[in-house]
């Protein structure tokens, strides 16, 4: 027998939908982060992009468990001194919650090349509307 070598040409691509609400930010981040990477596919292989498209909506209703709510932080500094800025979940749930999800989902990726084409494919929705619905299959759209 004779392992396979994966082509570029053999990678097809699908389209997931998920809906956030309700859902726990790290157990999603880590399955949008599987789907994206495309690690339950057969022909997966590490230095190919085998990953899907992933359509998350209703990020604005997503939850975090025990305290986080008030006392998980999100650091960001400008490189001027004195840029440094901090915000607590609620906070940046109220500003743009769709950050949260994409901050999760990308300290879930591997740290190479592919992080940032995977990260394109992530198509993130504060509310249930969406462009994507053709290209969404019966199956997907039931996640």
């Amino acid at each position: 027998m004779k392992t396979k070598a994966t082509k570029k040409s053999e990678i097809k691509k699908s389209w997931h939908l998920i809906n956030a609400q309700d859902k726990i930010l790290g157990r999603l981040s880590s399955r949008i982060a599987l789907l994206l990477m495309g690690k339950s596919k057969p022909y997966y292989t590490s230095h190919l992009d085998c990953g899907d498209y992933v359509v998350v909506t209703n990020v604005a209703k997503v939850k975090v468990t025990g305290k986080k709510r008030a006392q998980k932080m999100y650091y960001r500094h400008s490189g001027y001194p004195g840029g440094f800025k901090e915000i607590t979940f609620a906070q940046q749930q109220a500003l743009d919650p769709r950050k949260i999800i994409r901050h999760a989902v990308s300290g879930m990726l591997p740290k190479n090349k592919l992080r940032s084409p995977r990260l394109a494919r992530l198509k993130i929705f504060v509310d249930e509307k969406h462009p994507y619905k053709n290209k969404l299959g019966k199956k997907d759209a039931k996640n």
